[in-house]
């Protein structure tokens, strides 16, 4: 029985971990979000002000502001993609753990 509840614990730690993972993600997911807002802005700016100058004589700035912004869309989506990969990953893992042993099925469920 003990060596039972030893796998039990180890499990229990396994998940906390997992479940760091997860915070690690989110926050990925929401660093993503921030970036993805940052071109928004820019572009909400750009048309604003679109009446006092004119795109042909700044064309100059224009070009590598578009381009940063795109990149940062592009870096965003990544991130974003990338965070829901894994957080479906470690909720998946989670689950898998959960049906293996019944002591942390009993934990996560109260939770």
């Amino acid at each position: 029985m003990n060596d039972t509840r030893t796998d039990s614990w180890q499990w229990y730690n396994i998940v906390s971990l997992l479940l760091a993972e997860k915070r690690t993600s989110l926050s990925m997911l929401r660093t993503a979000i921030a970036i993805f807002t940052i071109p928004i802005s820019v572009f909400t700016v750009l048309i604003a002000t679109s009446r006092y100058y004119d795109i042909h004589t700044s064309l100059y700035f224009v070009i590598p502001l578009f381009f940063i912004c795109f990149c940062l869309v592009g870096l965003a989506t990544y991130l974003i993609f990338r965070s829901f990969r894994k957080i479906r990953d470690i909720d998946h893992k989670i689950q898998e753990i959960k049906v293996t042993d019944k002591y942390i099925q009993d934990i996560l469920k109260e939770a």
